[in-house]
Formats: C-alpha cells, sequence, structure tokens
C-alpha cells in the first residue's frame, strides 16, 4: 500500500469508530421499563404521616440539600448516629420505617436525599463524578454530632457506602452497614437484567465511559438509566439517572478495590428472598476480596422488605448495637 493509501484507510477507521461512538452516545440510551411491583406495592402500606419535617444543609457548591432528623429515643448522653443513604431513585423519606426503628432503639438517625434524589438538586443529575461523597463529607462538617457514627446504606446506597467506606474519607464514620449493596451489574451477587429493576442504556454507558477516559464529559448528563417506577412514584422519585450520577451513587468500577481499601467495621444485612441481588454470595464475595464480613440474612425477607419489615429492622438494630461482631455468616 502506497503511504497516500494507508493514510486514506486510517482516516477512514477513525471516522467510522467516531461515528460508531458518536451514534452510540446518542442513541444508545436506556429503553423503557415496565413497573416492578415488589419495590413499588409496599409502600402503598406504610404511614409517612409521622416523616419529620426537612431540613436543609449547603453542600459546598452551595447547593441546598434536604435531609430529614429522627432524634434519639430517651438519650441521656450523645448517642450513636446513623446516617441513612437510600436506595436508586429513592429519597430520604423512603427509609421512614428503619429511621423510626433506630430512633426507637436510642440512635440519633439522619435520612439523606442523595443529591439528584428528592429534594436535593436536580432529579436524576449530578455537577460531577465524585459530588456524592463531597455531599457526605459536607453534611458531617455543616451538622456535626458529638457521638460516633454510622453509615448506613440501602441496594445502590449500600454499593455507595462501600464505595465511601473505601475511599479516603473512610475516617468519618467507624462502621459501615450495607443493605444488600449494589456492587455491579457483573458481579457473582447481581441477577440477571438487575432482578427488572433497572434499564441499562449499554451502548451510551460504553460511549461515554470511552469519552470520559479521554477527557471529554460534556455528554455524562444524558441519562443511562430507567427504573421500573409506577405512575404514581414517577412523581415523587427519580424515573432515571444521567451518566454522571450513575457513576457516582454506588461503588467504584473496581469494587472489590473498594472492598479491600475499607479499614472501618463493615457490616451486610440482606433478606434471605430478595429478588434483585443473590444474597447467599455476598460473604463469598467479600471473604474472597480479603475482607470477610458479618452477613446477616432475615428469613422471609425480600428486597424492599429490608428497610419496611419488622423482623429485618430488629436485625439492623442489632447489627448497629453492635451484637454482630465476627466475620460469619447468620441466619436469624
Amino acid at each position: 500500500m502506497t503511504r497516500k493509501s494507508i493514510a486514506l484507510a486510517t482516516f477512514t477507521a477513525v471516522a467510522l469508530v467516531l461515528t460508531a461512538l458518536a451514534a452510540a452516545v446518542a442513541f444508545g440510551g436506556p429503553a423503557p421499563i415496565a413497573p416492578l411491583a415488589s419495590i413499588n406495592q409496599p409502600f402503598a402500606n406504610v404511614d409517612f404521616s409521622a416523616v419529620p419535617r426537612a431540613s436543609r444543609f449547603q453542600a459546598r457548591d452551595g447547593t441546598a440539600l434536604s435531609w430529614h432528623r429522627y432524634p434519639a429515643a430517651g438519650a441521656a448522653t450523645p448517642a450513636r448516629r446513623v446516617v441513612l443513604v437510600h436506595g436508586s431513585s429513592a429519597r430520604g423519606r423512603s427509609m421512614h420505617v428503619l429511621a423510626q426503628g433506630l430512633a426507637a432503639a436510642g440512635f440519633e438517625v439522619a435520612a439523606l436525599d442523595m443529591r439528584g434524589h428528592g429534594d436535593s438538586g436536580p432529579r436524576g443529575q449530578a455537577g460531577y463524578i465524585g459530588q456524592l461523597e463531597d455531599d457526605v463529607e459536607d453534611f458531617m462538617r455543616a451538622v456535626p454530632h458529638a457521638g460516633p457514627s454510622t453509615l448506613l446504606g440501602f441496594s445502590s446506597g449500600g454499593g455507595f457506602v462501600l464505595r465511601f467506606a473505601g475511599g479516603s474519607r473512610q475516617a468519618l464514620f467507624d462502621r459501615y452497614v450495607l443493605l444488600a449493596p449494589y456492587l455491579r451489574f457483573d458481579a457473582p451477587t447481581a441477577r440477571p437484567d438487575n432482578g427488572g429493576w433497572a434499564s441499562v442504556g449499554v451502548a451510551r454507558l460504553v460511549g461515554l465511559q470511552l469519552l470520559n477516559k479521554a477527557g471529554i464529559a460534556a455528554f455524562n448528563h444524558l441519562p443511562v438509566l430507567n427504573f421500573g417506577l409506577d405512575d404514581e412514584a414517577r412523581k415523587f422519585l427519580t424515573p432515571s439517572y444521567s451518566y454522571t450520577l450513575a457513576a457516582s451513587f454506588g461503588p467504584h468500577h473496581d469494587y472489590l478495590g473498594d472492598i479491600r481499601g475499607a479499614r472501618g467495621v463493615l457490616h451486610i444485612v440482606a433478606g434471605k428472598d430478595d429478588e434483585l441481588f443473590h444474597a447467599d454470595r455476598f460473604a463469598g464475595v467479600f471473604a474472597d476480596a480479603e475482607k470477610p464480613v458479618t452477613v446477616t440474612l432475615v428469613a422471609g425477607t425480600n428486597h424492599m422488605g429490608l428497610t419496611l419489615q419488622d423482623a429485618a429492622v430488629r436485625a439492623v438494630v442489632q447489627v448497629i448495637s453492635g451484637a454482630a461482631q465476627e466475620p460469619q455468616a447468620r441466619l436469624p
């Protein structure tokens, strides 16, 4: 081949790759997804009338973020504070039943509306990857607490808590509790098709990952995830995530690195009948990463039941109280 023909072939190949990448980003978004009854229906029976009025704190970018305070019942001295991180598409009030149970057990509770959810900024969006970790640090600085603190997260929030536990600000909490944590779509704990809860725009997701590796973040506001919310839930919750929010609200891509990097005390609680994740595989994943943890599997409990059912709330209270300390799997 002549030098001219080689140059032409190279130009053509690059043009084809760029065209494919542009098409993936422009047209490879998430497909619509049917509502998942096991996620939506349980909340119809929850009494939200006693949800505390929302408070606000200011994040470092000037945004006022929302949270709910549940005072500890009968605490004479500064109680342990439990900071709650809700699951994907949700908001702080979705943790109301669990928050009430923890407060009644003597814990000070803060249920956050994570950025991009509830009343904390535009739903489905974040300003940059890693902003949610900054927000949690800003909350701890803006709303100081005299006693020790636990960071607890549910589902994607559990994955985010793992991200925080393995990061540079892990010393802000001495205990971390992961409720049925999302690790990754290809983790041994994941069920096919996200259990029917989320639709992923794989082509767009991959395309944006490649662009971000090249330092291009201009399209990170585009949606890459849709959630199986019904029409009523869509009014209050977050039906889709931008790439920025999806890349921030969960563990890092190297979730095993997050596990290995965690220095505080970790516990996992999951429903034995979880329909989104293989609950019986959590212990093995953490053990393989050389971070054995206590895993409590609650019988008769599915994914949402973990934050709503009495038995699950009691199990979480027991874990935070320090009753479960040794790295082993238990079936109460």
